[in-house]
């Protein structure tokens, strides 16, 4: 089976960072809500969902290593 070949443009880049930041964010949500969730079965859907999230966001990563943690996060300066 062919891979896909990932587009690695500037402007890839930066539709990926904002996508990053975007699960950055439903990332955050989602784990305060599996801190204020009472069922078990709701916590675990969260949690696979949020583990789904994490894998896209080091496939993310490993696209561009070139960039800095600080840079994904959006912590420079």
């Amino acid at each position: 089976m062919d891979e896909k070949k990932e587009d690695k443009s500037e402007e890839s880049m930066k539709n990926h960072i904002t996508y990053y930041r975007s699960l950055s964010k439903i990332i955050a949500g989602m784990k305060k809500e599996i801190n204020e969730e009472g069922e078990p079965a709701i916590k675990e859907h969260l949690t696979s969902r949020i583990d789904a999230m994490e894998k896209d966001r080091k496939r993310i990563r490993d696209l561009f290593p070139s960039m800095k943690m600080e840079e994904w996060d959006g912590n420079t300066d």
